[in-house]
């Protein structure tokens, strides 16, 4: 019952906060850019990403020289690399913004 109720409040006050929303016309909904708006969440996307992909590469390389530490210029070569290329992604996406929002 209380889970049931809780989820009542929930909705009402979901459509309370949609009433002004849906209440713009058609001059306050022509002025946005959105193209600005996803650009934003793109790269904060992309950068979330890079920094998850570049930890979880670092991660391993620094297990692989504690397990091999003669190996340590192929995998030094390889983490170099492999961050380069992920860093990359974030790199091209703020390209695209700029190329994109005027």
């Amino acid at each position: 019952m209380r889970k049931t109720m809780s989820f009542v409040f929930l909705m009402l006050a979901v459509m309370c906060f949609a009433v002004p929303v849906l209440a713009q016309g058609e001059h306050a909904a022509a002025g946005t850019n959105w193209v600005a708006i996803t650009s934003g969440f793109a790269m904060a996307i992309a950068s979330a990403v890079c920094g998850l992909g570049q930890a979880k590469a670092t991660a391993a390389s620094v297990e692989a020289l504690a397990r091999n530490p003669a190996a340590r210029p192929g995998i030094q070569l390889a983490l170099i690399l492999g961050l380069a290329l992920i860093e990359s992604l974030a790199l091209y996406t703020l390209v695209i913004i700029f190329a994109k929002v005027k």
